[in-house]
């Protein structure tokens, strides 16, 4: 639930002010970090890595998860031409 949608409901009273600042706080420990949901279709969804989540569906994963070691070995091998971002 968005910070808006929080605030909404606190402000309608749906939400007593110990749940709101519960919600709020739980907010501000997903941002800056990695976290996992499922989406309306099923898939895995990761948030935290850009602004829209990278989301595949768990055989997806599984095969990327599988090819994890190439990755970072061709990481290795051209860390001189991929740009990092800051």
């Amino acid at each position: 639930m968005k910070r808006e949608d929080v605030l909404q409901k606190l402000a309608a009273g749906e939400l007593s002010v110990d749940e709101a600042s519960q919600l709020l706080a739980e907010n501000e420990q997903k941002r800056g970090s990695l976290y996992c949901k499922v989406s309306q279709k099923g898939a895995l969804s990761v948030y935290g890595l850009q602004r829209m989540p990278v989301t595949l569906y768990v055989e997806q994963w599984e095969r990327l998860l599988d090819f994890a070691d190439e990755i970072r070995s061709f990481a290795e091998e051209h860390k001189s031409e991929l740009s990092r971002k800051k």
